[in-house]
């Protein structure tokens, strides 16, 4: 996906999500940390482009709420902010690579640390396949099959297919990161 095939993705999933909520009342989007948090923000200006009102965009961070804790190092990826009670809203779970699945599952335990949403909406912007657990997007910006080797990396510049690389190693930087930061969590690749 090119830079202008993501631009019209967010602009898709941004129609979507307003035709299926009826409008922005009662939508909050939370991005989870790293990748999905730039797409959400991203999101939030398309909405409110459309829409002509702002919705509230909060940042998510599940790392110690996965299920795999003890069987791997796990590093916080960076601060949950949401600033807002999510009780009674919509929430737009917003990712920019669904892999496993696992990451989702997390985040949606973390969630409920900020009240209970009437319902949570998964959008990804990359939905590469390899399901192991029975999770599904609401909003796909485009499906991506890959070998469960490859890496996806997103970027302002676009979506990259790549394989996976040594710990540290560089990569892609996502949206408004660092070059050199490379893969940013397991969903990449295992």
């Amino acid at each position: 996906m090119t830079a202008d095939d993501v631009r019209r993705a967010v602009t898709r999933i941004a129609h979507e999500v307003l035709e299926r909520n009826h409008g922005l009342d009662g939508v909050a989007l939370v991005g989870m940390q790293t990748g999905g948090v730039p797409l959400a923000r991203r999101l939030a200006a398309e909405l409110e482009r459309i829409e002509g009102t702002a919705v509230g965009v909060g940042t998510l961070d599940a790392t110690f709420y996965r299920d795999d804790i003890g069987l791997r190092p796990l590093v916080p990826e960076a601060v949950t902010d949401i600033s807002f009670d999510l009780s009674g809203l919509t929430v737009v779970l917003v990712d920019d690579v669904l892999f496993t699945g696992r990451t989702v599952r997390a985040a949606l335990n973390a969630l409920n640390d900020y009240g209970r949403p009437r319902a949570v909406q998964l959008a990804v912007l990359v939905d590469r396949g390899h399901r192991e657990l029975p999770i599904r997007p609401d909003y796909v910006g485009k499906n991506l099959p890959t070998a469960r080797h490859e890496l996806v990396d997103v970027s302002d510049a676009g979506v990259d297919l790549g394989t996976a690389t040594a710990p540290g190693g560089a990569g892609t930087p996502a949206f408004g990161e660092e070059a050199g930061s490379g893969p940013r969590r397991e969903d990449r690749a295992q």
